[in-house]
């Protein structure tokens, strides 16, 4: 029996979540590049500087790129920064695509991303499994750098409600950052903290 009631919506964060992480193989290709200090520059759920800026779309692939550069002790191309950095994002596990899937014939299925252009070009290929895209298994998805918003602030969570048109009791929220859940719960959502590699299961919804 499911804790949660009247439900009409599930929102889910990708990273952590539907995406498996692994950040200390992201740190060590960078390592590998002679960039040393990307430990310093990124978080699991919770970005600063110009990773912040890159997530909110507020510059570009390329600046973000020439920000990696200056930390690092050689020359560094394109390819293997973009390569270092999509290595965080190990897989979706088959039963969580099948668990969306399922999950969409009775409830509306959101995406609230905190993300960037170049994790997410790599992301959606991901979804694409036996002819489905990204599109079969999300009604909408909600990505930070498009919408130069980002959680935990509450505005991205209310310009989704707004979008959707859904209020935000009916909402179950799942996140991995303990900061986004708080922000939704405040704003009257239901939620669920997910551990890092939690299987989830059609009778928890």
């Amino acid at each position: 029996m499911s804790k949660y009631k009247n439900v009409t919506t599930i929102i889910f964060d990708l990273g952590g979540v539907i995406i498996d992480l692994d950040w200390n193989l992201c740190i060590h290709n960078f390592e590998n590049l002679g960039i040393f200090n990307m430990k310093n520059l990124v978080s699991t759920t919770l970005q600063k500087g110009f990773v912040l800026d890159y997530e909110m779309g507020m510059i570009t692939d390329a600046q973000f790129r020439d920000e990696i550069r200056k930390n690092a002790s050689g020359e560094v191309a394109d390819h293997q920064i973009d390569h270092a950095w999509t290595s965080l994002l190990v897989g979706i596990p088959e039963e969580k695509l099948n668990l969306l899937s399922e999950l969409k014939k009775k409830y509306k299925i959101l995406m609230l991303s905190n993300t960037n252009n170049l994790s997410f070009r790599y992301s959606e290929k991901m979804f694409e499994v036996n002819g489905k895209n990204i599109n079969d298994f999300f009604d909408k998805c909600y990505l930070s750098y498009k919408m130069k918003l980002a959680k935990p602030k509450p505005e991205i969570f209310e310009a989704l409600l707004e979008d959707a048109g859904v209020k935000a009791e009916e909402c179950l929220f799942l996140d991995d950052g303990i900061h986004n859940i708080e922000t939704a719960s405040e704003l009257g959502m239901q939620t669920w903290l997910v551990e890092p590699y939690t299987s989830l299961s059609l009778n928890d919804f």
